[in-house]
């Protein structure tokens, strides 16, 4: 089957912890978020299909700046290649992180959230064998509140059969407390959801 997304290229470019640091070139960003050891460096390969384009860590709290990498795109019906900013942003909740550094990332990770004028939304990264912790729920009603296009992305669904999986996925919206919410099940394993979310950042690269 012919795939409607086709990733041409993936490099990492820079890291930063201020707006001086970011990329020069504004292109559009789809940003990254989620607790630490959620798998995003794992959906990051998986998704570009590029080896250890972001660092896999057995370490929570590995990502500890705004990682950004130059990610090209070819679409279905357009003769133009789509480039855009993949963000990768520390994870939250990490308590052994000591509180004082857990304070200078959620500052840089907000400011960047709340003035970045080119980000389209942010996957957020939830483990579905889990509940949402408090730190996920309240990090997605403060995207929500702060009028960020979110969505969220249900990680390592190889773990569990079809019926659990299904019944996590309403688990999640129900703690999330939005009872239509889009909630998209990915396994970077077996690439399970990766074009339906490679479908997702088209999309939002057209508009």
């Amino acid at each position: 089957m012919k795939e409607r997304v086709i990733i041409t290229q993936g490099r990492y470019l820079a890291s930063a912890v201020k707006r001086e640091q970011y990329p020069s070139e504004k292109r559009p960003e789809i940003v990254f978020i989620g607790r630490s050891n959620v798998g995003k460096s794992s959906l990051i390969n998986s998704l570009t299909r590029i080896r250890n384009l972001a660092h896999v860590s057995g370490q929570p709290g590995k990502t500890q700046t705004i990682n950004f990498y130059d990610v090209g795109m070819k679409i279905e019906g357009e003769e133009i290649r789509r480039d855009f900013y993949l963000v990768d942003l520390p994870g939250y909740g990490y308590a052994k992180a000591g509180k004082e550094k857990r304070l200078t990332w959620k500052k840089f990770i907000e400011e960047y959230l709340l003035h970045s004028e080119s980000i389209r939304f942010v996957a957020q990264l939830i483990d579905i064998r889990h509940d949402p912790m408090k730190s996920d729920v309240d990090m997605f009603r403060w995207l929500t509140a702060n009028g960020i296009p979110v969505l969220p992305v249900a990680t390592k669904s190889d773990k569990l059969g079809r019926d659990a999986g299904r019944r996590q996925i309403g688990q999640i919206r129900r703690a999330l407390g939005v009872p239509e919410l889009d909630i998209l099940p990915y396994s970077s394993l077996k690439g399970e959801g990766r074009s339906e979310l490679l479908d997702v950042i088209a999309d939002s690269l057209i508009e």
